[in-house]
Protein backbone atom coordinates (compact mmCIF):
# COMPACT_ATOMS: atom_id res chain seq x y z
CA UNK A 1 0.00 0.00 0.00
CA UNK A 2 1.59 3.39 -0.91
CA UNK A 3 -0.10 6.11 1.87
CA UNK A 4 -0.73 8.59 -1.50
CA UNK A 5 -3.38 6.71 -2.36
CA UNK A 6 -4.94 5.10 0.89
CA UNK A 7 -6.46 7.74 3.36
CA UNK A 8 -4.88 9.07 6.40
CA UNK A 9 -6.50 11.96 7.81
CA UNK A 10 -4.56 12.05 11.81
CA UNK A 11 -5.74 14.50 14.03
CA UNK A 12 -3.56 16.48 16.62
CA UNK A 13 -6.60 17.18 19.27
CA UNK A 14 -8.83 14.00 20.68
CA UNK A 15 -12.73 15.28 20.89
CA UNK A 16 -13.90 16.69 24.20
CA UNK A 17 -16.02 14.01 24.95
CA UNK A 18 -13.18 11.02 24.98
CA UNK A 19 -12.78 10.00 28.07
CA UNK A 20 -10.85 7.09 27.52
CA UNK A 21 -7.20 7.04 25.67
CA UNK A 22 -8.54 4.21 22.96
CA UNK A 23 -11.44 6.77 22.31
CA UNK A 24 -9.50 9.60 22.23
CA UNK A 25 -6.71 7.48 19.99
CA UNK A 26 -8.60 6.43 17.89
CA UNK A 27 -10.28 9.74 16.69
CA UNK A 28 -6.54 11.00 16.43
CA UNK A 29 -5.20 8.36 14.90
CA UNK A 30 -8.08 8.75 11.68
CA UNK A 31 -9.59 5.16 12.51
CA UNK A 32 -13.13 6.33 13.79
CA UNK A 33 -15.47 8.93 13.44
CA UNK A 34 -18.06 9.91 15.80
CA UNK A 35 -22.08 9.84 13.70
CA UNK A 36 -24.46 10.16 17.08
CA UNK A 37 -24.23 8.87 20.56
CA UNK A 38 -22.35 5.39 20.46
CA UNK A 39 -22.11 4.86 16.78
CA UNK A 40 -19.52 5.26 14.98
CA UNK A 41 -17.79 5.04 11.20
CA UNK A 42 -14.80 3.34 10.65
CA UNK A 43 -12.31 4.92 8.67
CA UNK A 44 -10.00 2.92 6.37
CA UNK A 45 -7.16 2.84 9.02
CA UNK A 46 -9.82 1.26 11.77
CA UNK A 47 -11.44 -0.96 9.20
CA UNK A 48 -7.95 -2.70 8.50
CA UNK A 49 -7.45 -3.59 11.88
CA UNK A 50 -11.26 -5.03 12.50
CA UNK A 51 -10.39 -7.23 9.07
CA UNK A 52 -7.56 -8.15 10.53
CA UNK A 53 -9.21 -9.26 14.15
CA UNK A 54 -11.65 -10.78 12.00
CA UNK A 55 -9.44 -13.09 10.36
CA UNK A 56 -7.45 -14.72 12.92
CA UNK A 57 -11.18 -15.30 14.85
CA UNK A 58 -12.55 -16.57 11.52
CA UNK A 59 -9.34 -19.28 11.33
CA UNK A 60 -9.81 -20.34 14.95
CA UNK A 61 -13.60 -20.98 15.04
CA UNK A 62 -13.20 -23.03 11.56
CA UNK A 63 -10.05 -24.97 12.79
CA UNK A 64 -12.10 -25.80 16.05
CA UNK A 65 -15.18 -26.72 13.74
CA UNK A 66 -17.46 -24.15 13.67
CA UNK A 67 -19.60 -23.32 10.59
CA UNK A 68 -19.61 -19.81 9.44
CA UNK A 69 -23.19 -18.43 8.18
CA UNK A 70 -25.08 -15.23 8.42
CA UNK A 71 -27.99 -14.10 9.94
CA UNK A 72 -29.99 -11.00 10.01
CA UNK A 73 -30.17 -7.77 11.68
CA UNK A 74 -33.58 -7.49 11.90
CA UNK A 75 -35.68 -9.67 13.98
CA UNK A 76 -39.16 -10.89 14.38
CA UNK A 77 -40.39 -10.26 18.27
CA UNK A 78 -42.78 -14.00 17.61
CA UNK A 79 -39.14 -15.71 18.59
CA UNK A 80 -38.01 -13.40 21.05
CA UNK A 81 -41.75 -14.13 22.70
CA UNK A 82 -40.96 -17.34 22.46
CA UNK A 83 -37.66 -17.54 24.47
CA UNK A 84 -39.54 -15.01 26.95
CA UNK A 85 -36.84 -12.39 26.37
CA UNK A 86 -39.41 -10.13 24.82
CA UNK A 87 -40.68 -9.25 28.13
CA UNK A 88 -37.21 -9.45 30.33
CA UNK A 89 -34.81 -8.47 28.39
CA UNK A 90 -34.87 -4.70 29.29
CA UNK A 91 -34.64 -1.15 27.19
CA UNK A 92 -31.80 -1.89 25.43
CA UNK A 93 -33.14 -4.05 22.88
CA UNK A 94 -34.36 -1.98 20.20
CA UNK A 95 -37.74 -2.89 19.25
CA UNK A 96 -39.62 -1.18 15.96
CA UNK A 97 -42.55 -1.70 13.89
CA UNK A 98 -42.35 -2.31 9.61
CA UNK A 99 -45.30 -0.89 8.10
CA UNK A 100 -47.81 -3.38 8.56
CA UNK A 101 -46.75 -2.84 12.40
CA UNK A 102 -46.06 -5.93 12.69
CA UNK A 103 -42.87 -5.86 15.84
CA UNK A 104 -39.67 -6.57 15.04
CA UNK A 105 -36.22 -6.14 17.94
CA UNK A 106 -32.58 -4.88 15.81
CA UNK A 107 -30.05 -8.06 16.92
CA UNK A 108 -28.50 -7.50 20.22
CA UNK A 109 -27.27 -11.63 19.96
CA UNK A 110 -29.09 -14.21 17.93
CA UNK A 111 -29.65 -16.87 19.95
CA UNK A 112 -33.57 -17.48 18.94
CA UNK A 113 -32.74 -17.17 15.04
CA UNK A 114 -30.08 -19.93 15.14
CA UNK A 115 -32.62 -21.91 17.78
CA UNK A 116 -35.09 -21.38 14.69
CA UNK A 117 -32.32 -22.40 12.62
CA UNK A 118 -31.49 -25.68 14.44
CA UNK A 119 -35.30 -26.50 15.05
CA UNK A 120 -36.07 -26.55 11.47
CA UNK A 121 -32.69 -28.18 10.01
CA UNK A 122 -31.57 -30.51 12.24
CA UNK A 123 -33.76 -33.51 12.89
CA UNK A 124 -31.82 -36.75 13.80
CA UNK A 125 -28.63 -37.47 16.37
CA UNK A 126 -26.89 -38.17 13.69
CA UNK A 127 -26.82 -34.81 12.31
CA UNK A 128 -24.88 -33.66 15.97
CA UNK A 129 -22.79 -31.99 17.05
CA UNK A 130 -22.99 -28.78 15.23
CA UNK A 131 -21.41 -25.26 15.85
CA UNK A 132 -22.78 -22.41 13.86
CA UNK A 133 -21.02 -18.81 13.95
CA UNK A 134 -21.47 -15.27 11.98
CA UNK A 135 -19.73 -11.89 12.33
CA UNK A 136 -22.53 -9.50 12.40
CA UNK A 137 -23.51 -6.05 12.98
CA UNK A 138 -25.03 -5.88 16.70
CA UNK A 139 -27.10 -2.96 18.94
CA UNK A 140 -27.72 -2.44 22.17
CA UNK A 141 -29.82 0.71 23.09
CA UNK A 142 -27.00 1.85 26.11
CA UNK A 143 -29.03 4.47 28.57
CA UNK A 144 -25.30 6.21 28.54
CA UNK A 145 -23.11 5.38 25.30
CA UNK A 146 -19.54 6.53 26.30
CA UNK A 147 -15.56 4.93 25.97
CA UNK A 148 -15.81 5.20 22.24
CA UNK A 149 -16.34 1.30 20.59
CA UNK A 150 -15.55 0.49 24.14
CA UNK A 151 -19.15 0.83 24.85
CA UNK A 152 -20.88 1.69 21.98
CA UNK A 153 -24.89 0.88 20.93
CA UNK A 154 -23.78 -0.50 17.29
CA UNK A 155 -20.84 -2.78 17.07
CA UNK A 156 -19.80 -6.34 15.63
CA UNK A 157 -19.45 -9.21 17.36
CA UNK A 158 -18.69 -12.69 16.35
CA UNK A 159 -21.25 -14.62 17.46
CA UNK A 160 -21.30 -18.80 18.03
CA UNK A 161 -23.69 -21.54 18.91
CA UNK A 162 -23.61 -25.16 19.42
CA UNK A 163 -25.80 -28.07 19.17
CA UNK A 164 -24.96 -31.38 21.13
CA UNK A 165 -27.31 -34.26 21.68
CA UNK A 166 -26.60 -34.06 25.83
CA UNK A 167 -24.72 -32.40 28.21
CA UNK A 168 -21.32 -34.20 28.23
CA UNK A 169 -21.34 -33.56 24.38
CA UNK A 170 -21.95 -29.96 24.72
CA UNK A 171 -19.56 -29.47 27.50
CA UNK A 172 -17.00 -30.97 25.34
CA UNK A 173 -17.93 -28.19 22.73
CA UNK A 174 -17.56 -25.50 25.03
CA UNK A 175 -14.38 -26.98 25.95
CA UNK A 176 -13.10 -26.77 22.09
CA UNK A 177 -14.69 -22.94 22.18
CA UNK A 178 -13.17 -22.05 25.51
CA UNK A 179 -9.34 -23.56 24.22
CA UNK A 180 -9.99 -21.79 20.40
CA UNK A 181 -10.43 -18.50 22.71
CA UNK A 182 -7.20 -18.76 24.20
CA UNK A 183 -5.61 -19.41 21.13
CA UNK A 184 -7.76 -16.75 19.69
CA UNK A 185 -6.64 -14.04 22.05
CA UNK A 186 -2.93 -15.24 22.25
CA UNK A 187 -2.57 -14.43 18.55
CA UNK A 188 -4.04 -11.40 18.90
CA UNK A 189 -0.66 -10.31 21.18
CA UNK A 190 -2.91 -9.47 23.91
CA UNK A 191 -2.59 -10.18 27.81
CA UNK A 192 -5.73 -11.39 29.08
CA UNK A 193 -7.69 -13.82 31.42
CA UNK A 194 -10.21 -16.31 31.72
CA UNK A 195 -12.25 -15.72 34.50
CA UNK A 196 -15.25 -17.69 35.88
CA UNK A 197 -18.70 -14.89 35.49
CA UNK A 198 -21.79 -14.63 35.97
CA UNK A 199 -24.28 -15.18 33.02
CA UNK A 200 -26.67 -12.44 33.22
CA UNK A 201 -29.05 -12.39 30.49
CA UNK A 202 -28.21 -14.75 28.14
CA UNK A 203 -29.37 -17.42 30.54
CA UNK A 204 -26.75 -20.50 31.73
CA UNK A 205 -24.96 -22.71 34.07
CA UNK A 206 -21.52 -22.25 33.22
CA UNK A 207 -19.53 -19.16 32.08
CA UNK A 208 -16.41 -17.57 31.58
CA UNK A 209 -15.50 -14.05 30.42
CA UNK A 210 -12.14 -13.85 28.59
CA UNK A 211 -10.77 -10.16 30.06
CA UNK A 212 -7.54 -8.09 28.22
CA UNK A 213 -5.98 -6.72 31.42
CA UNK A 214 -5.93 -2.48 31.76
CA UNK A 215 -6.02 -0.21 34.63
CA UNK A 216 -8.80 1.14 32.95
CA UNK A 217 -10.84 -1.94 32.97
CA UNK A 218 -14.64 -1.63 34.26
CA UNK A 219 -14.45 -4.91 35.22
CA UNK A 220 -12.64 -6.34 38.65
CA UNK A 221 -11.47 -9.66 38.15
CA UNK A 222 -10.16 -11.72 41.66
CA UNK A 223 -6.98 -13.90 41.02
CA UNK A 224 -5.07 -15.48 42.50
CA UNK A 225 -0.99 -15.45 42.07
CA UNK A 226 -0.26 -18.96 43.19
CA UNK A 227 -2.79 -20.60 41.11
CA UNK A 228 -4.86 -20.72 38.23
CA UNK A 229 -8.11 -19.52 40.03
CA UNK A 230 -9.50 -16.49 38.41
CA UNK A 231 -13.04 -15.21 38.64
CA UNK A 232 -15.12 -11.60 38.06
CA UNK A 233 -15.85 -10.16 41.53
CA UNK A 234 -19.11 -10.70 40.53
CA UNK A 235 -18.73 -14.68 41.08
CA UNK A 236 -16.00 -14.73 43.02
CA UNK A 237 -16.56 -16.81 46.56
CA UNK A 238 -15.81 -14.78 49.70
CA UNK A 239 -15.32 -17.39 52.46
CA UNK A 240 -15.92 -15.88 55.74
CA UNK A 241 -13.07 -14.23 57.27
CA UNK A 242 -13.34 -15.38 60.96
CA UNK A 243 -12.73 -19.09 61.57
CA UNK A 244 -15.61 -19.77 64.09
CA UNK A 245 -17.82 -17.52 66.11
CA UNK A 246 -16.45 -16.36 69.64
CA UNK A 247 -17.92 -16.32 72.72
CA UNK A 248 -19.48 -13.17 74.11
CA UNK A 249 -17.20 -11.04 75.81
CA UNK A 250 -19.64 -7.66 76.19
CA UNK A 251 -22.36 -6.66 77.41
CA UNK A 252 -25.43 -5.37 74.74
CA UNK A 253 -25.18 -1.43 75.05
CA UNK A 254 -27.25 1.21 73.46
CA UNK A 255 -24.82 3.99 72.63
CA UNK A 256 -26.09 7.43 71.75
CA UNK A 257 -23.98 7.94 68.13
CA UNK A 258 -25.47 11.55 67.04
CA UNK A 259 -25.36 12.45 63.39
CA UNK A 260 -23.28 9.40 62.89
CA UNK A 261 -24.92 7.49 60.14
CA UNK A 262 -21.86 5.81 58.39
CA UNK A 263 -20.32 2.74 59.86
CA UNK A 264 -16.81 4.15 59.13
CA UNK A 265 -18.07 6.96 61.63
CA UNK A 266 -19.29 4.95 64.03
CA UNK A 267 -16.52 3.23 64.08
CA UNK A 268 -14.21 6.47 64.65
CA UNK A 269 -16.95 7.82 67.47
CA UNK A 270 -16.79 4.61 69.58
CA UNK A 271 -13.40 4.28 69.12
CA UNK A 272 -13.78 0.76 67.76
CA UNK A 273 -12.01 -1.07 64.35
CA UNK A 274 -14.30 -0.50 61.38
CA UNK A 275 -14.49 -5.02 61.25
CA UNK A 276 -16.47 -4.84 64.73
CA UNK A 277 -19.44 -2.93 62.55
CA UNK A 278 -22.02 -4.46 60.68
CA UNK A 279 -23.79 -2.99 57.62
CA UNK A 280 -27.51 -2.93 57.35
CA UNK A 281 -29.19 -3.02 53.69
CA UNK A 282 -32.55 -3.43 53.28
CA UNK A 283 -34.16 -4.20 49.86
CA UNK A 284 -37.54 -4.93 48.64
CA UNK A 285 -38.63 -7.81 46.23
CA UNK A 286 -41.96 -6.95 44.41
CA UNK A 287 -44.85 -8.84 44.23
CA UNK A 288 -48.11 -9.07 42.45
CA UNK A 289 -51.01 -7.58 44.38
CA UNK A 290 -49.32 -7.83 47.33
CA UNK A 291 -47.21 -5.65 49.60
CA UNK A 292 -43.27 -6.39 48.77
CA UNK A 293 -40.92 -8.61 50.65
CA UNK A 294 -38.63 -6.61 52.95
CA UNK A 295 -35.36 -8.36 53.63
CA UNK A 296 -32.48 -7.00 55.39
CA UNK A 297 -28.58 -7.96 54.44
CA UNK A 298 -25.99 -7.84 56.47
CA UNK A 299 -22.36 -7.69 55.93
CA UNK A 300 -19.29 -6.44 57.83
CA UNK A 301 -19.13 -2.30 57.81
CA UNK A 302 -15.74 -2.29 56.08
CA UNK A 303 -17.28 -4.66 52.69
CA UNK A 304 -19.60 -4.02 50.03
CA UNK A 305 -22.76 -5.84 48.67
CA UNK A 306 -22.22 -7.80 45.89
CA UNK A 307 -25.89 -7.44 44.22
CA UNK A 308 -25.39 -10.22 41.32
CA UNK A 309 -25.12 -12.52 44.68
CA UNK A 310 -27.68 -11.27 46.07
CA UNK A 311 -29.93 -11.10 43.37
CA UNK A 312 -29.71 -15.36 43.32
CA UNK A 313 -31.17 -15.74 46.88
CA UNK A 314 -34.36 -17.70 46.50
CA UNK A 315 -36.87 -14.76 46.67
CA UNK A 316 -34.70 -12.43 45.30
CA UNK A 317 -33.64 -14.11 41.99
CA UNK A 318 -37.32 -12.50 40.23
CA UNK A 319 -35.47 -8.76 41.02
CA UNK A 320 -35.32 -6.71 43.72
CA UNK A 321 -34.81 -2.80 44.49
CA UNK A 322 -33.22 -1.07 47.15
CA UNK A 323 -36.52 -0.56 49.94
CA UNK A 324 -37.92 3.30 49.86
CA UNK A 325 -37.04 5.71 53.30
CA UNK A 326 -40.95 5.44 53.46
CA UNK A 327 -40.42 1.13 53.33
CA UNK A 328 -37.45 1.33 55.76
CA UNK A 329 -39.08 3.91 58.15
CA UNK A 330 -41.92 1.32 58.27
CA UNK A 331 -40.47 -2.04 58.90
CA UNK A 332 -37.95 -0.28 61.19
CA UNK A 333 -38.72 3.04 62.86
CA UNK A 334 -35.57 4.55 62.05
CA UNK A 335 -34.39 6.53 58.85
CA UNK A 336 -31.65 5.36 57.19
CA UNK A 337 -28.43 5.17 58.95
CA UNK A 338 -29.56 3.58 62.34
CA UNK A 339 -30.50 0.32 61.13
CA UNK A 340 -29.78 -3.30 62.81
CA UNK A 341 -31.72 -6.33 63.31
CA UNK A 342 -32.87 -6.41 66.84
CA UNK A 343 -36.16 -5.47 67.42
CA UNK A 344 -37.53 -4.13 63.75
CA UNK A 345 -41.20 -2.51 63.87
CA UNK A 346 -42.24 -5.31 61.25
CA UNK A 347 -41.09 -8.95 60.72
CA UNK A 348 -38.43 -8.97 57.89
CA UNK A 349 -36.71 -11.52 56.25
CA UNK A 350 -32.53 -11.20 57.93
CA UNK A 351 -29.90 -12.27 55.71
CA UNK A 352 -26.05 -12.23 57.61
CA UNK A 353 -23.13 -12.41 55.15
CA UNK A 354 -20.49 -15.76 55.82
CA UNK A 355 -18.48 -13.37 58.01
CA UNK A 356 -21.19 -11.79 59.73
CA UNK A 357 -22.57 -14.54 60.66
CA UNK A 358 -19.75 -15.68 62.89
CA UNK A 359 -19.22 -12.40 64.20
CA UNK A 360 -19.48 -11.69 67.87
CA UNK A 361 -19.40 -8.34 69.84
CA UNK A 362 -19.80 -6.72 67.00
CA UNK A 363 -21.47 -3.19 66.72
CA UNK A 364 -25.22 -2.63 64.73
CA UNK A 365 -28.10 -0.21 64.38
CA UNK A 366 -30.44 0.16 67.06
CA UNK A 367 -33.42 0.86 64.73
CA UNK A 368 -33.44 4.66 66.50
CA UNK A 369 -32.14 7.81 64.66
CA UNK A 370 -28.90 8.47 66.77
CA UNK A 371 -28.00 5.09 68.10
CA UNK A 372 -26.34 1.93 67.46
CA UNK A 373 -26.04 -0.94 69.76
CA UNK A 374 -22.56 -2.63 70.82
CA UNK A 375 -21.98 -5.85 72.16
CA UNK A 376 -24.43 -7.77 70.04
CA UNK A 377 -24.36 -11.41 69.97
CA UNK A 378 -26.01 -13.70 67.62
CA UNK A 379 -28.04 -16.64 69.98
CA UNK A 380 -28.16 -13.65 73.13
CA UNK A 381 -29.35 -10.60 71.67
CA UNK A 382 -30.88 -11.56 68.69
CA UNK A 383 -32.12 -14.61 67.29
CA UNK A 384 -29.43 -16.69 64.50
CA UNK A 385 -30.32 -15.11 60.97
CA UNK A 386 -33.00 -16.53 58.88
CA UNK A 387 -30.28 -17.26 56.01
CA UNK A 388 -26.69 -17.18 55.74
CA UNK A 389 -24.99 -16.62 52.59
CA UNK A 390 -22.10 -14.96 50.74
CA UNK A 391 -23.34 -11.57 49.60
CA UNK A 392 -19.97 -9.50 49.44
CA UNK A 393 -17.50 -8.61 46.99
CA UNK A 394 -13.78 -10.20 47.63
CA UNK A 395 -11.17 -8.02 48.46
CA UNK A 396 -7.56 -7.83 48.28
CA UNK A 397 -5.90 -10.36 50.82
CA UNK A 398 -9.13 -12.58 51.24
CA UNK A 399 -8.30 -16.15 51.15
CA UNK A 400 -8.42 -17.97 47.81
CA UNK A 401 -11.75 -20.24 46.86
CA UNK A 402 -9.36 -22.92 45.76
CA UNK A 403 -7.19 -22.93 49.20
CA UNK A 404 -4.01 -21.91 47.34
CA UNK A 405 -3.10 -19.00 48.23
CA UNK A 406 -4.61 -15.05 48.60
CA UNK A 407 -6.56 -13.44 46.14
CA UNK A 408 -5.28 -10.08 44.43
CA UNK A 409 -7.96 -7.97 42.04
CA UNK A 410 -6.63 -6.24 39.19
CA UNK A 411 -8.70 -4.39 36.10
CA UNK A 412 -9.89 -6.43 32.76
CA UNK A 413 -11.72 -5.06 29.37
CA UNK A 414 -14.26 -7.96 28.62
CA UNK A 415 -13.72 -8.90 25.20
CA UNK A 416 -15.19 -12.46 24.88
CA UNK A 417 -17.44 -14.90 26.79
CA UNK A 418 -18.46 -18.18 26.70
CA UNK A 419 -21.73 -19.32 27.72
CA UNK A 420 -22.98 -23.03 28.83
CA UNK A 421 -27.01 -22.75 28.02
CA UNK A 422 -27.69 -26.45 27.83
CA UNK A 423 -32.02 -26.34 27.23
CA UNK A 424 -32.33 -22.96 27.98
CA UNK A 425 -33.71 -21.89 24.54
CA UNK A 426 -34.26 -25.08 23.12
CA UNK A 427 -36.77 -26.42 25.57
CA UNK A 428 -38.53 -22.88 25.11
CA UNK A 429 -38.67 -23.05 21.44
CA UNK A 430 -39.01 -26.50 21.23
CA UNK A 431 -36.07 -27.53 19.24
CA UNK A 432 -35.45 -31.23 19.45
CA UNK A 433 -34.19 -34.32 17.56
CA UNK A 434 -34.52 -37.50 17.41
CA UNK A 435 -32.24 -39.97 19.24
CA UNK A 436 -31.46 -43.64 18.64
CA UNK A 437 -34.98 -44.97 19.80
CA UNK A 438 -36.79 -42.19 17.75
CA UNK A 439 -37.62 -39.92 20.88
CA UNK A 440 -37.46 -36.50 20.41
CA UNK A 441 -35.06 -34.96 23.32
CA UNK A 442 -33.81 -31.03 23.20
CA UNK A 443 -30.72 -30.36 22.21
CA UNK A 444 -28.47 -28.79 24.49
CA UNK A 445 -26.66 -25.99 23.56
CA UNK A 446 -23.92 -23.65 24.14
CA UNK A 447 -23.13 -19.98 22.88
CA UNK A 448 -19.58 -18.15 22.40
CA UNK A 449 -19.14 -14.59 21.72
CA UNK A 450 -16.09 -11.65 21.14
CA UNK A 451 -16.55 -7.88 21.03
CA UNK A 452 -14.78 -7.72 17.36
CA UNK A 453 -14.86 -3.77 17.56
CA UNK A 454 -13.95 -3.82 21.54
CA UNK A 455 -10.97 -5.67 20.80
CA UNK A 456 -9.58 -2.45 19.45
CA UNK A 457 -10.33 -0.22 22.37
CA UNK A 458 -9.27 -2.78 24.49
CA UNK A 459 -5.76 -3.39 22.45
CA UNK A 460 -5.32 0.16 22.57
CA UNK A 461 -5.56 0.45 26.14
CA UNK A 462 -3.58 -2.04 26.91
CA UNK A 463 -0.75 -0.70 24.55
CA UNK A 464 0.13 2.33 23.95
CA UNK A 465 2.30 5.92 24.91
CA UNK A 466 2.41 9.15 24.74
CA UNK A 467 2.65 9.01 21.55
CA UNK A 468 0.18 6.83 20.60
CA UNK A 469 -1.41 3.32 19.79
CA UNK A 470 1.25 0.31 20.10
CA UNK A 471 -0.28 -2.44 17.83
CA UNK A 472 0.81 -5.99 18.57
CA UNK A 473 1.77 -7.22 14.67
CA UNK A 474 -0.83 -9.76 14.06
CA UNK A 475 -3.37 -7.06 14.64
CA UNK A 476 -1.67 -3.67 13.35
CA UNK A 477 -3.18 -1.89 10.37
CA UNK A 478 0.20 -2.40 8.65
CA UNK A 479 3.32 -4.36 10.05
CA UNK A 480 5.73 -2.14 8.57
CA UNK A 481 5.83 1.52 7.22
CA UNK A 482 8.61 3.02 5.26
CA UNK A 483 9.64 6.89 5.68
CA UNK A 484 11.63 8.00 2.89
CA UNK A 485 12.93 11.63 4.11
CA UNK A 486 13.71 13.59 0.90
CA UNK A 487 11.29 11.66 -1.15
CA UNK A 488 10.28 14.35 -3.92
CA UNK A 489 14.17 15.32 -3.73
CA UNK A 490 16.12 12.44 -3.48
CA UNK A 491 16.24 9.56 -6.92
CA UNK A 492 18.43 7.40 -4.82
CA UNK A 493 15.75 7.63 -1.73
CA UNK A 494 12.87 7.09 -4.19
CA UNK A 495 14.92 3.86 -6.04
CA UNK A 496 15.73 2.49 -2.39
CA UNK A 497 12.55 2.89 -0.56
CA UNK A 498 10.57 1.01 -3.51
CA UNK A 499 13.15 -1.38 -3.66
CA UNK A 500 12.22 -2.50 -0.12
CA UNK A 501 8.63 -1.79 -0.89
CA UNK A 502 8.35 -4.38 -3.16
CA UNK A 503 10.80 -6.87 -2.08
CA UNK A 504 8.70 -6.77 1.65
CA UNK A 505 4.83 -6.98 -0.39
CA UNK A 506 6.40 -10.30 -2.60
CA UNK A 507 7.45 -11.79 0.79
CA UNK A 508 3.89 -11.29 1.81
CA UNK A 509 4.77 -8.79 4.59
CA UNK A 510 2.08 -5.25 5.00
CA UNK A 511 3.68 -2.78 4.27
CA UNK A 512 3.48 0.90 3.83
CA UNK A 513 5.43 3.11 1.77
CA UNK A 514 4.78 6.84 3.11
CA UNK A 515 5.25 8.77 -0.33
CA UNK A 516 3.56 11.44 0.92
CA UNK A 517 6.71 13.82 0.50
CA UNK A 518 6.18 14.97 4.02
CA UNK A 519 8.59 16.53 6.45
CA UNK A 520 9.71 13.58 8.45
CA UNK A 521 8.53 14.74 11.46
CA UNK A 522 5.30 14.91 10.28
CA UNK A 523 5.66 11.23 8.89
CA UNK A 524 7.31 9.94 12.14
CA UNK A 525 4.27 11.49 14.69
CA UNK A 526 1.68 10.39 12.10
CA UNK A 527 3.05 6.50 12.19
CA UNK A 528 3.86 6.45 15.56
CA UNK A 529 -0.11 7.86 16.63
CA UNK A 530 -1.13 4.79 14.54
CA UNK A 531 0.98 2.68 16.01
CA UNK A 532 2.90 0.16 13.42
CA UNK A 533 4.93 -2.30 14.91
CA UNK A 534 8.35 -1.76 12.65
CA UNK A 535 9.13 1.73 11.02
CA UNK A 536 12.39 1.98 8.30
CA UNK A 537 13.55 5.38 7.20
CA UNK A 538 15.44 5.68 4.25
CA UNK A 539 17.63 8.88 4.12
CA UNK A 540 20.00 10.71 1.89
CA UNK A 541 23.25 10.57 4.67
CA UNK A 542 21.97 6.76 5.84
CA UNK A 543 22.59 5.76 2.07
CA UNK A 544 25.91 7.14 1.56
CA UNK A 545 26.78 5.28 4.22
CA UNK A 546 25.16 1.96 3.31
CA UNK A 547 22.75 1.94 6.31
CA UNK A 548 18.86 2.37 6.81
CA UNK A 549 17.41 3.19 10.14
CA UNK A 550 14.87 0.45 11.85
CA UNK A 551 12.96 1.42 14.71
CA UNK A 552 10.30 -1.09 16.59
CA UNK A 553 7.51 0.91 17.74
CA UNK A 554 8.17 0.11 21.57
CA UNK A 555 12.14 0.77 21.17
CA UNK A 556 13.41 4.34 22.74
CA UNK A 557 15.92 4.26 19.46
CA UNK A 558 16.40 3.79 16.39
CA UNK A 559 19.35 1.26 15.03
CA UNK A 560 21.34 1.16 11.61
CA UNK A 561 21.37 -1.51 10.06
CA UNK A 562 23.33 -2.05 6.10
CA UNK A 563 21.01 -1.69 3.83
CA UNK A 564 21.90 -4.93 2.15
CA UNK A 565 20.48 -6.38 5.69
CA UNK A 566 17.22 -5.06 6.30
CA UNK A 567 15.41 -7.13 3.78
CA UNK A 568 16.17 -9.92 5.92
CA UNK A 569 15.99 -8.32 9.56
CA UNK A 570 12.71 -7.32 8.91
CA UNK A 571 11.63 -10.09 7.42
CA UNK A 572 13.35 -12.15 10.04
CA UNK A 573 11.34 -10.39 12.26
CA UNK A 574 7.85 -10.87 11.07
CA UNK A 575 8.44 -14.88 11.16
CA UNK A 576 9.27 -14.83 14.65
CA UNK A 577 6.20 -13.86 16.05
CA UNK A 578 7.84 -11.06 18.21
CA UNK A 579 5.48 -8.19 18.49
CA UNK A 580 2.72 -10.59 17.15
Amino acid sequence: MRASRFFISTKKEAPADAEVVSHQLMTRAGMIRKLAGGIYSYLPIGLRVIRKVEAIIRDEMNQAGAVELLMPLIQPAELWQESGRWAKYGPELLRLKDRHDREFVFQPTSEEVITDIARGEIHSYRQLPKNFYHIQTKFRDERRPRFGVMRGREFTMKDAYSFDRDEAAAQRSYDAMYAAYLRIFTRMGLSFRAVAADTGAIGGSRSHEFQVIAETGEDAIAYCPDSDFAANIELAEALPLIAARGTPGSPLVRAATPGMARCEDVAQFLKLPLTQTVKSLVLAADRDQQPPAIWLLLIRGDHELNEVKAGKLAGLEGGFRFATEAEIVEHFGSPPGYLGPLQTVKPVRIVADATVARMSDFVCGANAEGFHYTGVNWGRDLPEPDQVADLRNVVVGDPSPDGKGRLDIQRGIEVGHVFFLGTRYSAAMKATYLDETGKPQPMVMGCYGIGVTRLLGAAIEQNHDTRGIIWPRSIAPFEVVICPVGWGKSEAVRTAATDLYEQLLAAGIDVVLDDRDERPGVMFADWELIGVPMRVTVGDRGLKEGMLEVQGRREAAASSVPLAEVFARVQAWAASGVGV
